[in-house]
């Protein structure tokens, strides 16, 4: 059997019979197919990602993106939340969209935007 004849005839094996074939190539060699822990560090961009770990960040910002059918009801929980007086208020959620409140831990931000999406505006809270 020719280099070739051998290669058509993997190309026409199924995954099953191929993965028998590995098997039984490397019980025949002694060998393992594999790839040695110092090739998989060696091979540089694939090990690259598990080097950088992902800092999940801490501060979060709320913003107002709309401010939905209830506009009064909106300035309302926004002065609730930042303590600000009616005009500031009412002058925030006119310029949406607009950051409401800044560097919350991520729970106090969730509740916040659930505060005042429950108003009818649209909330995103994106890291700080």
């Amino acid at each position: 059997m020719t280099k070739d004849e051998l290669i058509d005839a993997i190309k026409n094996m199924t995954v099953l019979e191929l993965s028998e074939l590995v098997k039984a190539l490397e019980q025949e060699f002694g060998v393992s197919a594999a790839v040695p822990m110092a090739a998989a560090v060696a091979a540089g961009p694939a090990a690259a990602p598990a080097a950088a770990p992902v800092e999940e960040p801490t501060e979060f910002n709320v913003i107002l993106k709309e401010i939905g059918p209830n506009k009064i009801n909106v300035i309302k929980v926004v002065r609730e939340i930042t303590a600000l007086g009616l005009k500031e208020a009412k002058d925030l959620v006119d310029g949406a969209p607009k950051p409401v409140k800044e560097g919350l831990p991520k729970e106090e931000a969730a509740n916040l935007k659930k505060k005042i999406e429950e108003t009818g505006a649209v909330v995103d809270v994106v890291p700080a």
